[in-house]
């Protein structure tokens, strides 16, 4: 039986959640749907990993909104050789400039993806570019996913067609993200933890929704509480370069008990070392970290953002947006049950909440789908 002919159009291929989820997408479901991907941007540290999978991946190179709009030509011409019976896009600015081209190339079969919960603080290209997609979403995309209840609610009351939704969680790789006690022991050791050292940690990029002046007051309240603790940040702009991080850190007077790890490639292992992962946001759809983390059989304090209530499933591991007492208070209290219960009974519960509700296999299936629905239905 032929494969299934679908194109992915990408704002960008670095090392974010939406990049990653298309990623695995691909990879569990490239022996039975021809994929093509298109980044607006460049390639990233994805591109490469595409191609070692056989997968076509085109950047177009855009550095702008502007620029975007001006590579549509391009896309344009991409789609008509290639023909997809789907084009499946990603982020707002690829699900207008994707959706355009693909309507202009003959292609009816476009999807939309939504993966972002708060517009508050974006830039104002980008509210502006998901304003003008509301007004267009009853016209250009037959489907819109999103991964997150909250996020598809938010952008209903933006405009966009409710009508067209599908709910659609982000799955996990439960063989990639698993508990790996020597994995946890070897981080452990490179970074000097004592044994029973408390490591806090937050895998995120450098991004203002991220809301690190909220973790490092939150840090600061548990520090001055007499918490021993150290605290690992990973990710793109986690590193010493980072000029106003290091800035909040020495304001909080943290130096000693933060560090910075910068990108790695071991996510797995460092959630695997840490004790509890925190996300600090004030806006995500579907925090990708969380659901990694817990897979790896760590728990999460997290604030309520996009659908994090439903990753951790614990009322007692959520705390207000933009809260840093309330936040401490968290940590505090769980620190008090890992010492009573074990890091290890914890974390099997965390495990088995993942593997029950956000598995890779439920994802897939569900995009393979509305996929074959919308291209069957075309025919």
């Amino acid at each position: 039986m032929s494969r299934r002919r679908l194109v992915h159009v990408i704002t960008g291929l670095a090392n974010g959640g939406a990049e990653g989820v298309l990623f695995r997408l691909v990879a569990a479901t490239r022996e039975r749907v021809d994929h093509r991907v298109v980044s607006l941007r460049d390639e990233g540290i994805y591109g490469p990993r595409l191609r070692e999978l056989g997968i076509p991946v085109v950047a177009l190179g855009a550095d702008s909104a502007v620029g975007a709009v001006r590579l549509l030509p391009r896309l344009w011409r991409r789609l008509r050789t290639w023909r997809p019976e789907v084009v499946q896009t990603w982020m707002y600015h690829a699900d207008l400039a994707g959706g355009v081209a693909a309507r202009l190339a003959g292609c009816r079969n476009v999807v939309w993806g939504i993966r972002h919960s708060n517009l508050d603080r974006d830039k104002w290209t980008t509210r502006r570019v998901a304003r003008c997609c509301a007004t267009w979403s009853g016209i250009i995309p037959r489907a819109i996913v999103c991964n997150s209840e909250v996020a598809a609610g938010i952008h209903q009351k933006l405009g966009y067609r409710s009508d067209r939704f599908r709910i659609i969680g982000n799955g996990i790789d439960l063989e990639r993200f698993a508990p790996d006690p020597a994995a946890r022991e070897g981080l452990r050791q490179e970074w000097r933890a004592a044994p029973g050292e408390l490591l806090l940690g937050m895998v995120s990029r450098w991004n203002r929704q991220k809301d690190f002046g909220n973790l490092l007051a939150a840090l600061r309240i548990l520090h001055d509480r007499g918490l021993s603790f150290r605290c690992v940040l990973t990710g793109t702009g986690m590193d010493g370069n980072n000029e106003n991080l290091r800035t909040l850190i020495q304001e909080k007077g943290l130096a000693a008990q933060v560090l910075l790890t910068g990108p790695r490639n071991d996510v797995p292992a460092v959630m695997n070392a840490l004790d509890v992962h925190i996300l600090s946001s004030r806006g995500e759809a579907f925090p990708n970290v969380v659901a990694e983390s817990m897979a790896c059989g760590t728990p999460c304090i997290v604030t309520d953002v996009g659908d994090a209530a439903q990753i951790v499933g614990d009322p007692n591991r959520l705390v207000p947006v933009q809260d840093p007492e309330r936040l401490a208070e968290a940590v505090w209290r769980l620190r008090g049950e890992l010492a009573r219960d074990g890091r290890e009974s914890i974390g099997a519960r965390c495990r088995a909440r993942m593997a029950e509700r956000f598995g890779l296999e439920r994802m897939t299936q569900a995009y393979l789908s509305l996929w074959n629905e919308l291209a069957g239905a075309a025919r």
